[in-house]
């Protein structure tokens, strides 16, 4: 029995769903076995192959419409692909960013032009994408970016830089955020589509060393006057970008908090396995009351936010999730699994220092979780505004 027993929510009552969750899982277990996962551990980064292979059984895009070459299915299924690459262990593949965060702009703001032009190819990996948000002198305050792109003939020259861009090593189709009005906060921000194959001026830095997270890729990306068509303005109007971004990021934001949720409870599930097995002082771990009652707390405020977290996944099926509610379950559930990992780690003793042992690995890739996707001090800002 899962230490979180929370009855199945109703939206995921579905045999369709329960078929795709079973082959996914069997997809992870035959092409992401743990010496495969452990390389791009190594490596910093997940293989182009595996993207590919991910694409070919049906894993990207699953929410794409059918007419782009997506398999039409909605919101369930990417969390079906996400909820399954938890349970595995795979680490590093950035299908959470590549489906739900990137793929939408272009289904929800591209022109007919551009979903018929890139989606089909990141549907089947042949492109592996990322957004380029984040400036070195830039945090969470995206209307400050200094990154331009210009007007030149018949289209932009994009100048500046970007930093801390998952997937950045990897990606070849990447959503620039620029502004194409510098004097405009706001109303000068642009969403740029750009392939960097052949992409004069296009540089990617350093893959940058992380302490946690060791398979995924992240990195610095250049751009010097690098050029791209006028039909690769994101929705092909100009000024939309913040007003795109900000459509978009409830769904990220319960996405990370979803993330966080899968990750408490396996916290939970290996901290049980281990002090009921350990023995100190002639009885397990777990014979002790400090043990029982910490677990017990846990448990139970694990519980609720599961609750929490399934209510706010059923507000999104519906369109019905609000902004300052993402940011609760964001901010909430991040703060809660960083509070339960250290925990957790303490009950390992020694062993938990040790990245031989998942609870340590766990405690390293946690801690970006409050930064990431907006920091936690911004969502407290957003959700104090709808007071």
């Amino acid at each position: 029995m899962p230490v979180i027993d929370v009855p199945q929510p109703e939206f995921m009552d579905d045999e369709e769903i329960s078929i795709f969750a079973d082959a996914v899982g069997k997809f992870y277990q035959q092409h992401a076995p743990e010496k495969r996962v452990l390389k791009w551990r190594e490596e910093g980064q997940v293989e182009r192959d595996f993207w590919r292979e991910a694409g070919e059984a049906g894993l990207l895009g699953t929410s794409v419409p059918e007419e782009y070459g997506g398999h039409g299915g909605d919101f369930r299924h990417e969390m079906v692909v996400i909820d399954q690459q938890a349970k595995h262990g795979v680490e590093g593949f950035a299908a959470s960013l590549h489906n739900t965060v990137i793929l939408p702009y272009l289904v929800r703001h591209g022109t007919e032009e551009q979903k018929k032009k890139y989606l089909p190819k990141l549907v089947t990996g042949e492109l592996v994408s990322a957004i380029a948000m984040t400036e070195p002198g830039v945090g969470s305050d995206l209307q400050s970016i200094t990154t331009t792109a210009l007007k030149d003939g018949n289209g932009y020259r994009i100048n500046g830089a970007k930093t801390y861009i998952s997937n950045g090593q990897t990606a070849d189709f990447i959503i620039v955020v620029a502004k194409t009005d510098p004097n405009e906060r706001a109303k000068g921000i642009s969403l740029m589509l750009l392939e960097t194959e052949g992409a004069e001026g296009f540089q990617r830095g350093k893959k940058l060393d992380k302490i946690g997270m060791d398979a995924a890729d992240t990195s610095e990306l250049f751009f010097d006057d690098v050029f791209v068509p006028a039909e690769n303005v994101l929705g092909g109007e100009e000024g939309k970008g913040f007003y795109q971004l900000m459509g978009e990021l409830p769904q990220e934001r319960l996405i990370i908090a979803m993330g966080a949720m899968t990750g408490i409870e396996k916290a939970l599930e290996t901290t049980m396995e281990y002090v009921k097995s350990r023995k100190a002082f002639g009885q397990t771990i777990w014979d002790f009351q400090n043990t029982q009652f910490v677990m017990a707390d846990l448990k139970a405020r694990a519980t609720a936010a599961r609750v929490f977290v399934n209510d706010c996944i059923a507000k999104h099926l519906k369109c019905e999730l609000s902004v300052d509610t993402a940011c609760m379950a964001k901010y909430w559930v991040t703060e809660l699994q960083g509070e339960v990992v250290d925990k957790c780690l303490q009950f390992h003793g020694g062993a938990g220092y040790i990245n031989d042992y998942p609870i340590a690995r766990m405690y390293r890739d946690s801690r970006i979780t409050r930064i990431f996707g907006g920091s936690n001090e911004v969502m407290k800002m957003v959700i104090a505004r709808s007071m």
